[in-house]
């Protein structure tokens, strides 16, 4: 369900938009956090960037090996099929 902020920001003319502190405070969003832009239909979602585990999706105890996120639970399980 979408909630309307009331709140209308226009486009720069490098087409960059500025999101109040109160909704970056609100979505915890800080300074030079990634943001993820989805489009749906004519909408624009831009929703906080989290890695995720590129296996089984968990957000939780994900390292990065080489530029891919795994989380713990499928690098044990990895490497018990290697080893």
């Amino acid at each position: 369900m979408m909630k309307s902020t009331g709140v209308v920001r226009k486009v720069d003319e490098l087409g960059r938009i500025v999101i109040p502190i109160e909704l970056r405070r609100t979505m915890g969003i800080e300074e030079k956090d990634a943001l993820e832009i989805y489009v749906d239909n004519e909408r624009i979602i831009l929703r906080k960037y989290e890695p995720a585990c590129l296996f089984c999706g968990n957000a939780e105890d994900v390292l990065n090996y080489k530029g891919k996120n795994l989380c713990k639970s499928c690098l044990t399980e990895l490497s018990k099929q290697v080893g």
